[in-house]
């Protein structure tokens, strides 16, 4: 499988795709934070950086491997309820239209985007760029924090996407001390 990452940060979903056993040939990820970088290229040297995602120029990926997965957590300080509600207004959470453009330029298999909870009115923008509805998790279920997230998952069919449900997660029963390392241990 070949996978474009958009606002990779730390590479936190090609290891998501390794504890999945999903084989990837070809990791592409843009990113622009050279600590978040770092550390991706550290724990995962053959990721290929492709830098801003603003710049990304589709044909020029397609010439090294065709997409099979674009996946993102694009900006989310304009929609997220813990902020100014600046929504597509502020330059951050803007970005998302680039995850549209080079999703629509790539036409890869599967897409799955992820965002903060938000207000419907934000929630239905990105819902008819994507061409589905998102599916709000918990991520109480796999991890210590109470954090709900909209996950736009879908396939590429007939020429549009399709949604693709996310089963449901299994509760992990993980608390704060169980991801704490201290010293007594």
């Amino acid at each position: 499988m070949n996978v474009l990452s958009l606002f990779d940060g730390m590479s936190c979903g090609q290891l998501a795709l390794q504890r999945a056993d999903i084989d990837v040939e070809n990791y592409f990820a843009c990113e622009i934070d050279k600590y978040a970088m770092q550390i991706a290229n550290k724990n995962f040297p053959n990721t290929i950086q492709l830098g801003d995602v603003s710049e990304v120029i589709v044909p020029n990926i397609v010439d090294q491997a065709e997409i099979d997965l674009l996946m993102g957590g694009s900006p989310c300080q304009g929609f997220s309820f813990a902020g100014k509600q600046l929504n597509f207004s502020d330059p951050r959470s803007k970005l998302f239209f680039e995850f549209i453009r080079i999703m629509n330029e790539l036409k890869p298999r599967y897409v799955l985007l992820e965002n903060v909870r938000m207000k419907k009115e934000y929630e239905d923008v990105i819902t008819e760029h994507m061409g589905f509805p998102p599916q709000l998790l918990n991520s109480s279920k796999v991890s210590a924090q109470n954090r709900w997230r909209n996950y736009w998952f879908g396939t590429y069919i007939n020429g549009k996407y399709e949604q693709i449900m996310i089963p449901p997660l299994e509760d992990k029963g993980l608390v704060l001390k169980d991801i704490l390392q201290t010293d007594h241990d």
